[in-house]
């Protein structure tokens, strides 16, 4: 493993640093690509750690980690698991969710739904019995209709349907911020609701069944054999993109500093073009390579949202939040890690 998160203690607000300092926390979804990421700044926080993985007992992305966290067996499609993988932790951040790219998403739009419904009441559920004061739910911005504003407050939120692209994935989320939202009347529970932007960086998903539009366009580039680039669509849908380390910086700072059950935003203010964006990998992995690479674009029906645009004035004024990593920075670093880590990057996401 060549990539660890640089972020450190003194990168957080000193009211995180003492939020977190020998606080248990369990982290679902903390073997994935933002967990990982997740588990180490909480690490460099002071915190103790649960990770709860199908991948126990040696998360490949938490190898480094194996002697300071606890890691244990479990599979939160299955309830009688969820409880004692949290059992003992203070917060549990709930980051595990079933994802994948637009054109299973556009197609499985049930099955998306009921596995992250089943996964998120199961540890729900488990954090009440365990007494866990404090609860993240991390949603998506994948919860805002078509044509909703841009940049997209959080008012947004449950006005009209969600992307019909993603309408499994995004009524699920708006599912989840209410029954969260429930459980503080009706128990008491502390909780903190972050809508995340499209995340990227090392460790990232580059299975081509289910990946996201950077590191597929990071490894269509990589394979191919004629400079081509192939990219679906014609390039102009626009999204804002984060870096994994600001993303996963931004979930830990949003559950100790505004667990007021009140969805807030996480993401960078940078509205680019899909275009764009594939020119900027197409440079990068050519210029590694040392060959020239061009764009090329296919016409597709599965464009997803037309615009994506992350309005950040709530993040900015509750928690003073700003990203440290640009996107072109950000993208040479996640082409450094997949070209280092290419066997590993290919196998992980198919465990």
């Amino acid at each position: 493993m060549t990539y660890q998160s640089p972020v450190q203690a003194n990168d957080f607000h000193p009211d995180t640093q003492a939020y977190f300092a020998g606080a248990c926390v369990a982290v679902t979804g903390g073997s994935g690509f933002v967990g990982s990421h997740v588990v180490e700044q909480l690490l460099a926080l002071g915190a103790r750690v649960i990770v709860p993985s199908r991948q126990a007992p040696s998360p490949p992305f938490l190898a480094h980690l194996s002697d300071r966290i606890d890691v244990r067996p479990c599979d939160f499609q299955h309830r009688s698991h969820a409880k004692p993988s949290i059992d003992g932790a203070d917060v549990v951040m709930n980051l595990v969710a079933s994802v994948a790219g637009i054109e299973y998403n556009a197609t499985h739009p049930e099955t998306v739904f009921r596995d992250n419904m089943r996964t998120f009441l199961n540890v729900m559920e488990a954090a009440l019995q365990v007494q866990a004061r404090r609860f993240l739910v991390v949603s998506s911005a994948c919860i805002y209709p078509r044509h909703c504003l841009v940049p997209t407050p959080e008012t947004e939120g449950f006005l009209d349907s969600p992307e019909p692209t993603n309408a499994g994935y995004g009524w699920a989320k708006r599912m989840e911020e209410y029954a969260a939202a429930a459980a503080v009347k009706e128990h008491g529970l502390e909780v903190a609701i972050a809508r995340p932007y499209n995340a990227y960086g090392p460790r990232d998903n580059f299975n081509p069944v289910s990946s996201h539009v950077l590191p597929a366009l990071i490894l269509k580039a990589d394979e191919t054999t004629d400079g081509t680039l192939p990219v679906w669509g014609d390039g102009t849908p626009t999204r804002s993109f984060l870096y994994v380390d600001d993303f996963a910086r931004g979930l830990i700072e949003v559950t100790a500093r505004y667990a007021a059950a009140d969805p807030i935003n996480i993401g960078a203010s940078e509205e680019v073009s899909i275009g764009t964006v594939a020119a900027m990998v197409a440079e990068i992995v050519g210029r590694r390579r040392g060959t020239a690479i061009t764009p090329t674009f296919v016409p597709t029906s599965l464009t997803g949202q037309p615009r994506r645009d992350c309005d950040t004035t709530k993040l900015v004024s509750a928690l003073g939040f700003q990203p440290n990593v640009g996107l072109r920075e950000g993208l040479e670093r996640s082409v450094s890690w997949f070209l280092e880590n290419r066997e590993l990057a290919l196998i992980a996401h198919h465990q």
